[in-house]
C-alpha cells in the first residue's frame, strides 16, 4: 500500500520487456529484496539491488494495463507504507486501473469505464501521484497541482499526447461492489415487495 506522495524521480536504466532496472537513491534506503516500490504508480517487487539501482520483474499483466516502461524514462518512485508512515495523500494500492491521455493544462482524457470513478474534489493517482480532481466532464478530468508537486514528480515532463498510469480511488470501487446486485443473490423482487405492502 502507498500514499501517492512521490519520494524521488528515478531513471529507467534498462528494460528488456521483462526485467526493469531503475537508477535511484532515496528509495533504496532501508529497502531489501522482496520489498515493494511503486514505479509511476505501479507496485513492483524488488528482486535485486545495489548501491544505486534496483531491479524488478515486470509481468505481462502489468504491461497490458499500464503505459509501460522505456529505457531513459524518468519515473516517480515511492516505497510501500510502514506502520508509522504519515498518510499525506490517500490510500493507493499500486494497482493501476488503466491509462489516460494528457491533453494539456493538467487535463487528461480517460476510457469510459474509468470515468465513473472520477469524482469532483475526489482523489486520483496519476503516475503514482496523489492528486485532487478539480474538474470532470465528458471523459476528461483536470487536477489541482501545487508547484512543489510539479517540481518533484515526472508530471513536469508531460507533453500533449503522452499517456499516464491512472489508479482510481479504491473507496469508490468498493462502494460500487457493495451496492451491486449482479454479483450478489437477493431475495427482493416484485412479488416480495407486493407481499410486504411496498407496492
Amino acid at each position: 500500500m502507498f500514499t501517492g506522495i512521490v519520494e524521488e524521480i528515478g531513471l529507467i536504466k534498462s528494460f528488456d520487456g521483462h526485467r526493469l532496472v531503475v537508477e535511484c537513491s532515496k528509495v533504496l534506503d532501508g529497502t531489501q529484496v522482496g520489498d515493494s516500490i511503486a514505479i509511476d504508480g505501479c507496485c513492483q517487487t524488488v528482486v535485486d539491488m545495489n548501491s544505486n539501482t534496483f531491479t524488478a520483474d515486470v509481468s505481462s499483466e502489468t504491461l497490458r494495463i499500464t503505459k509501460g516502461f522505456k529505457t531513459g524514462e524518468a519515473v516517480n518512485l515511492e516505497r510501500a507504507l510502514t506502520p508509522n508512515t504519515r498518510i499525506g495523500g490517500h490510500i493507493v494500492q499500486g494497482h493501476v486501473d488503466g491509462v489516460a491521455k494528457y491533453i494539456g493544462d493538467m487535463t487528461f482524457e480517460l476510457p469510459q469505464e474509468l470515468d465513473k470513478y472520477i469524482v469532483y474534489k475526489g482523489s486520483v493517482t496519476v503516475n503514482g501521484v496523489s492528486l485532487t480532481v478539480s474538474k470532470n466532464v465528458n471523459q476528461t478530468f483536470s487536477v489541482a497541482i501545487i508547484p512543489h508537486t510539479l517540481d518533484n514528480t515526472n508530471l513536469k515532463y508531460l507533453k500533449s499526447g503522452d499517456f499516464v498510469n491512472i489508479e482510481t480511488d479504491i473507496i469508490g470501487r468498493y462502494i460500487e461492489k457493495f451496492l451491486s446486485t449482479q454479483n450478489n443473490v437477493s431475495n427482493i423482487n416484485e412479488n416480495f415487495l407486493k407481499e410486504n405492502g411496498f407496492i
